[in-house]
């Protein structure tokens, strides 16, 4: 079977149909692309055919470019591999943007149209844009756009350029720059499809059949076409580009290359003929390829994390789908679990010790399902549907038939060892129980468990509804059941599993957690606060880490500085950031929630910039460190803990590693995670920053011995024996 097939009715129209055997979203591959390009030329060729139509036999039209296909473009010809490769993507769809038509009166071409019945991204909208009219299914659950941006590159098939020239660049920059996804009401509103019907194919081949040659020629194709908006050296152009240019920055802190060569490839396209452009986007896409950190976005956000999705490091066992979940604790970590598996169809007991705060608990769901009626996002009847798979209670007998209980009491050990036996006290015999906990060991609160095998932690991040980590912790009992059913349940409510092995705060949080306090500490050293949260975020931190123990609170920070004290005794290192966050606790900042934290919020709870009383505690030092060295403080602080992870056997897998970080706590996703950066920087220059900042600073910064051992032997985490699977 081909991903392409083509059927000509009596009418003398032919229907191009895409069903990629296998595959439940259809990607285009090199073969498919020769294949549809081989139908264009029969039916262009064919005397017969009046016109054709573009569609799929599945319930969407596309998923976009495999791009596995992409990387081995780069692996097998490099940059002129890469280049060669995206230009034949751009004749073939340029063919079907002129089909047939004479080049200079532009007459005689075959009408070609798409029906789009669903999701249509990247080059599954590319190659309708190079359609004469493109018709989408009234299907409010579709998605309309170019989402490239988001994995480290930019539509480089036609789509940057032909956007642009359809709808000018301010138009076209919330698709491009951002990646941003419509429905197909909202798209044919934006002016990027044309029609939004009931039938799609049985409307294209109306139209096909009554198309005129005018009806064909593009508009950047006519003669005296204006791009809408200017071009660049037109005023009004030539302030859109400035303006574009300075919130890319803005935006991107110049770390995304994907950004900015898109940008360069729409500014320098606007000033030359299509086919020009074309060209200009084709090298800058290239230029992007070529990138290291258009690598690393590609294997970190779209291959590896698809491969955890979908149970790269699952067990061998039976299906685990879970039936039905018991929520023990009905706060906001709670109720958010309880949510996002009453959405993914599974049938919830949320249980807490009032029944008012279980009720309460349940409200959060109502008041998420409200708020996306009121975006449209959902129905009356769909909340309606999702409430009633919750049942809010007191009673633990309520628990008799769940398949898993997740437990999200108190951080204390005492509170989920009562509950623990409660619910297995009601539990059949072969159920699941998880902790969410992120800071508890899962092996000493397994003691309570009277089936450790079967015990196991499931970490989940604030807010539960939008954060798309989930971790897992296996003790050291937890059988392999317990983890196949731990990540099929996270499969089922849509969210990104990583697997460690249990120690003490996991993976995520032992790696932000030092984040955090080197940013505290300098702090207290005298650095000027504005350039640690500015030096972060030039490194691509979503956050400075003053910003972020304001989100995730002060008092939080205060509670797991005390407990880690009390653990480790002597051997506790971080005293000079614990003197910083108990006196801010002691004046009541608290961070946000306070509105009153490393920054100052108004009334509304709006940041209004860093707080002036920090300069009356401490004051900066009158020599200021250079801003890379406080950047290599900062990312050295996380990232050598997650080798740490690694060497220690909590972490298993770098693919893990650099998924968890970069979905987890926002690790610089242009490096593609840690284990990614420390590639692109080779193990020999980090063991030497290593070694300055040690020197500097102290032994936390010491190399730990797999990075000393992999720079005296040139490897790579990736390209090391242990990691190729990794890499796939």
């Amino acid at each position: 079977m081909t991903d392409f097939t083509m059927t000509t009715g009596d009418d003398g129209v032919a229907i191009i149909t895409w069903d990629v055997p296998g595959k439940s979203m259809n990607v285009l591959s090199m073969d498919g692309a020769v294949a549809l390009d081989g139908l264009i030329d029969q039916a262009l060729a064919d005397e017969a055919v009046k016109g054709i139509v573009i569609t799929s036999a599945k319930k969407d039209f596309a998923a976009g470019m495999d791009l596995n296909v992409i990387a081995g473009m780069k692996d097998r010809g490099g940059a002129q591999g890469v280049f060669d490769g995206v230009m034949t993507l751009h004749t073939m769809l340029r063919k079907i943007e002129r089909a047939g038509m004479d080049p200079k009166t532009l007459k005689g071409g075959k009408p070609i149209a798409s029906a789009l019945p669903g999701t249509a991204l990247g080059i599954g909208l590319e190659l309708p844009l190079a359609t004469h009219r493109i018709f989408a299914a009234d299907n409010p659950k579709a998605k309309i756009g170019l989402p490239e941006i988001m994995v480290g590159i930019f539509p480089g098939s036609g789509g940057t350029t032909r956007l642009v020239r359809k709808l000018g660049a301010m138009m076209a920059a919330p698709f491009l720059l951002e990646g941003k996804l419509s429905d197909p009401k909202k798209a044919k509103s934006a002016g990027i499809i044309d029609e939004v019907v009931a039938d799609p194919v049985a409307a294209a081949r109306e139209w096909v059949l009554a198309a005129k040659d005018a009806d064909l020629v593009k508009p950047w194709d006519a003669k005296g076409y204006k791009m809408p908006g200017g071009e660049p050296f037109h005023p009004a152009g030539f302030m859109t580009f400035v303006g574009a240019s300075a919130m890319v920055h803005g935006k991107t802190m110049g770390v995304y290359p994907a950004a900015k060569a898109l940008l360069s490839a729409v500014y320098e396209g606007a000033m030359v003929p299509f086919d020009t452009a074309l060209k200009i986007e084709a090298r800058w896409f290239t230029h992007v390829l070529m990138n290291p950190s258009s690598t690393a976005m590609i294997r970190s956000l779209f291959i590896n994390k698809e491969a955890l999705e979908k149970g790269a490091n699952r067990p061998e066992a039976p299906d685990q789908t879970v039936r039905k979940v018991g929520i023990l604790g009905a706060g906001m970590m709670g109720a958010g679990i309880a949510h996002v598996s009453a959405m993914a169809g599974i049938e919830v007991v949320l249980i807490d010790a009032q029944q008012a705060s279980a009720d309460k608990g349940k409200a959060l769901s109502e008041g998420l399902l409200d708020k996306a009626i009121g975006r449209k996002k959902a129905t009356p009847e769909k909340k309606a549907e999702v409430l009633a798979r919750i049942t809010a209670t007191t009673d633990y007998a309520a628990l008799e038939g769940c398949d898993l209980v997740v437990e999200a009491v108190f951080e204390d050990p005492a509170v989920k060892a009562e509950v623990t036996k409660r619910a297995e006290a009601v539990i059949p015999a072969d159920a699941i129980f998880a902790t969410n906990t992120s800071t508890l060991p899962i092996s000493d609160l397994a003691k309570a468990s009277a089936r450790p095998e079967q015990f196991i932690g499931i970490h989940f991040f604030s807010p539960v509804d939008k954060m798309l980590l989930v971790e897992i912790i296996k003790g050291q009992q937890t059988g392999p059941v317990a983890v196949a059913k731990a990540l099929d349940f996270v499969r089922q409510i849509r969210k990104t599993p990583i697997v460690v092995n249990d120690a003490r705060f996991f993976y995520a949080n032992r790696c932000i957690i030092p984040y955090i306090n080197e940013g505290i500490r300098m702090l207290a050293e005298g650095v000027n606060p504005t350039l640690i949260e500015n030096a972060a975020k030039m490194m691509g931190m979503p956050l400075g880490p003053l910003q972020l123990v304001d989100e995730t609170s002060i008092d939080l920070g205060v509670k797991i500085a005390k407990a880690t004290r009390a653990a480790m005794g002597d051997a506790y290192p971080d005293g000079a950031v614990d003197e910083v966050l108990f006196w801010m606790a002691d004046q009541d900042r608290l961070g946000r929630k306070a509105n009153a934290g490393f920054y100052a919020y108004d009334e509304a709870g709006k940041r209004q910039g860093l707080w002036d009383g920090l300069d009356g505690r401490y004051a900066r030092a009158e020599d200021q460190p250079d801003l890379h060295d406080v950047q290599h403080r900062l990312m050295f602080a996380q990232t050598l803990e997650a080798v740490r992870a690694l060497q220690d056997g909590v972490l298993e897998d770098i693919r893990e590693g650099d998924v968890g970080a970069i979905l987890g706590w926002g690790f610089a996703p242009w490096t593609g995670g840690p284990f990614g950066w420390l590639d692109m920087l080779g193990a020999a220059r980090a063991v030497e920053i290593c070694d300055a900042l040690t020197a500097a600073q102290g032994d936390r910064f010491a190399a730990p011995r797999l990075l000393r051992e992999m720079a005296e032997k040139g490897d790579s985490f990736y390209g090391r024996p242990a990691a190729q699977p990794s890499a796939a």
